[in-house]
Order: C-alpha cells, then sequence, then structure tokens
C-alpha cells in the first residue's frame, strides 16, 4: 500500500509504530547514560594533553638546539681570542694593539652574552621538562580513566547492540510507511522534545506529552481518527489512548 493510499487512521498508526519503536531505542540508549559521552570526552582530553607534550618536547628540543649553538659560539670566540692574542706578539704600534684588544673585548662579550643566554635556556629546559613531567602523568591518568569507561561502555553496548540494530532496522522500515511531510514534522518534534515524544495518547483527559487538559470536543476529534490533531501547547501529535492499550496488548 502506498502512502497517498493511507487513511489517516493508518497514518495515526504508522506514526504510533514508528513512536513506539524509537521510545524502546531510547531507553536503551538511556541505559548507557552519559557514558558516550564521559568517553568521547576523554577521548578529546587525551588527545590535548598529546599534542600538549609533543608541543613541549618540541619546544624543549629547539632549547638544546639553542644551546648547542651558543656553545659553538662560544668555541667560535674562545679560538678568536687565542688567535688575536697570538697577534698581539707582533704588533707594530700602539693603532695596532689596541685594534686586536678591542677585538678580544668584543670576542669577550659575546662569550659573556652566549653564557647568560645559556643559563636562560637551561632554566627554561628545566621549567618545561617539569611541566612536560607533570603532563605526561596526567595523561597517563586520563587514559587509564578512558579504558576503565571504554570497558564499561563496551560492556553495556555489547549487551545491548543486537536488540539496538534489530529496532533501528525496525524504525527504518516503519519510516518508508509513513509520508515525508508527515516524517519531517515527526523528526522534529522528537528533536526539539527532552523525552523524545512526537507521538502521544491521551491520559486522564489529558496531552501525556506536556499534561495539559485537552477538551472533550477535541478529544472527540482525536478518537474519530478523521484528521491528524496536534496538542495546542505542545504541539505533539495526539493519538487516542487506544493506541496505547493495543500496544499494552501485543506486549502482555
Amino acid at each position: 500500500m502506498s502512502n497517498i493510499e493511507q487513511t489517516v487512521e493508518q497514518k495515526l498508526q504508522a506514526l504510533w509504530d514508528l513512536q513506539t519503536i524509537h521510545t524502546q531505542i531510547d531507553k536503551i540508549r538511556q541505559i548507557r547514560g552519559e557514558l558516550p559521552i564521559e568517553v568521547a570526552d576523554l577521548e578529546d582530553e587525551v588527545a590535548g594533553l598529546e599534542t600538549r607534550i609533543e608541543k613541549i618536547r618540541g619546544e624543549l628540543d629547539d632549547l638544546e638546539d639553542s644551546i648547542v649553538t651558543r656553545k659553538n659560539m662560544i668555541s667560535d670566540a674562545q679560538a678568536g681570542i687565542k688567535k688575536y692574542e697570538a697577534q698581539l706578539n707582533d704588533v707594530k704600534n700602539n693603532r695596532e694593539y689596541e685594534a686586536i684588544t678591542k677585538e678580544i673585548e668584543i670576542q669577550g662579550l659575546d662569550i659573556q652574552v652566549s653564557e647568560k643566554k645559556i643559563r636562560e635556556f637551561e632554566y627554561e629546559i628545566r621549567n618545561k621538562t617539569e611541566n612536560y613531567e607533570k603532563t605526561q602523568a596526567e595523561l597517563e591518568e586520563r587514559k587509564k580513566d578512558l579504558a576503565v569507561k571504554q570497558e564499561e561502555l563496551d560492556t553495556i553496548t555489547g549487551e545491548t547492540q543486537k536488540d539496538e540494530d534489530v529496532l533501528v532496522e525496525k524504525a527504518k522500515e516503519a519510516e518508508s510507511h509513513i509520508e515525508d511531510r508527515l516524517l519531517t514534522a515527526y523528526t522534529r518534534l522528537r528533536g526539539n522534545a527532552k523525552n523524545g515524544l512526537a507521538v502521544v495518547t491521551i491520559d486522564r483527559d489529558s496531552c501525556s506529552g506536556c499534561h495539559n487538559q485537552i477538551p472533550p470536543q477535541r478529544q472527540l476529534d482525536i478518537r474519530q481518527r478523521k484528521k491528524i490533531i496536534v496538542c495546542e501547547h505542545c504541539g505533539r501529535i495526539l493519538v487516542d489512548e487506544a493506541f496505547a492499550h493495543a500496544e499494552e496488548h501485543v506486549h502482555a
């Protein structure tokens, strides 16, 4: 039977059937609780810590390279001083002597600057190494937490996944019997509802979704199943209580 040939009652039945399946899926997912979110958050945290560790490791490598560079500059300067000191023995006048001693002085200053820089780099290395070790320890703790939560999730998922897969297939089949316009409205309503209920029954003369009273004439219209009626307060699609009783009879 095509969707076009469906009566309003059949359309309502198809919507109710889909809602019933989705409610069962929701219950299975509620069993998992916040675990999937907790696992995802821990995965993000682990990835963030790994990125931070990688960054610190790169900074430490750069500092080590800078120390090597500065030590090489000191060696070059020391070699320069020896060369200039040897030249002092061959100076012919005060002008040459002053020029050479000036070069020795410059080389000496370069050594002092490089030694100061090395001390600064070594101080940074100590701080960054401490930060690195602290972050590494934090990473190990988060990895342990993740392993525990993942194991919990895997256990619960393993127990419920088969049932969920069957229901998801049933939901797809049920959706194929609902016209696109109604399915779009249903999906929107379900997405906006905290409890995932887009189709609800009359319960004690009220909408079982928002618990607001339904006027008697409107209840009569709903029970006649001649048109699709939504709650004036919450916008959910309303069906009469017979749908719920039929469902209870099926599962009894």
